[in-house]
């Protein structure tokens, strides 16, 4: 089913399946999603993302940096939600080192019911858990113990001033419609050629919608504040000699 989406209307990509507990390797990189260079592993992560914008939270995270090191690419078609999550991340690649939060584990990320194997669970670094910012309950502390815990303070409101604001992103995979089959769909990805400020291309198929004739999936990732849905179809129908018209397929918006 297709779904024309008006503006920078939030969405969120088709549902999948459930968890499936994938078989761990203990050769790759195995961890909290199973192995995520086996197809079994790319599974988990895919369902895990059905309703996730990210690993962690509601914004991009070190959580997701971790993550999207650990994939590998190019990833399967298939895997709509990983996808269109890698691809978002991918567009950060210049702001991840200032992305908020502390790099963990592998092991400290994904679903709870899959067995943590990557043996660092245990001795995951404590700069992140063991920071206490609203004081000790001891009704006494020593004078190290004290200073250690000022220190870290300070430097974690340091750290946290010093983050730049997130620029807000979103992935959209328009549905380009060709007017039969007999439409040159080498023609149409000639819609890459749009450039504006904020959008960047990425991916494409050709996916049958019957009588032979196939429509265009071209994955993209736009700043929000320079790029909106509107603005897409209305370049993108300009190339009416091969275009019929625009839906928008998938919508995953910050």
């Amino acid at each position: 089913m297709q779904q024309k989406v008006q503006g920078q209307s939030v969405g969120h990509l088709i549902q999948g399946p459930q968890f499936v507990q994938g078989e761990l390797s203990d050769t790759a990189n195995a961890m909290g999603f199973g192995d995520l260079k086996s197809p079994a592993g790319l599974q988990v992560l895919n369902d895990y993302l059905a309703d996730k914008s990210y690993i962690k939270g509601y914004v991009p995270s070190q959580a997701d940096v971790a993550v999207f090191e650990a994939v590998p690419s190019p990833l399967p078609a298939d895997l709509c939600h990983v996808l269109c999550w890698y691809n978002h991340i991918k567009s950060y690649e210049k702001e991840k080192a200032s992305l908020p939060g502390v790099k963990k584990a592998l092991g400290k990320y994904g679903p709870a019911d899959v067995e943590d194997t990557t043996g660092s669970g245990a001795t995951d670094s404590k700069d992140d858990d063991d920071i206490d910012l609203s004081g000790s309950d001891e009704e006494e502390e020593s004078e190290e113990a004290k200073r250690l815990r000022e220190e870290r303070l300070a430097q974690y409101e340091s750290k946290k001033a010093k983050n730049p604001a997130l620029v807000s992103k979103s992935s959209i995979l328009p549905d380009v419609k060709p007017w039969d089959d007999e439409t040159d769909m080498a023609k149409l990805e000639g819609v890459r050629s749009i450039q504006a400020d904020g959008l960047v291309w990425d991916s494409s198929k050709l996916v049958p919608v019957g009588y032979r004739i196939k429509k265009l999936q071209i994955q993209c990732v736009v700043e929000d504040d320079k790029v909106g849905t509107d603005m897409l179809e209305e370049q993108i129908t300009v190339f009416e000699d091969y275009v019929q018209s625009m839906d928008v397929a998938a919508f995953n918006k910050t």
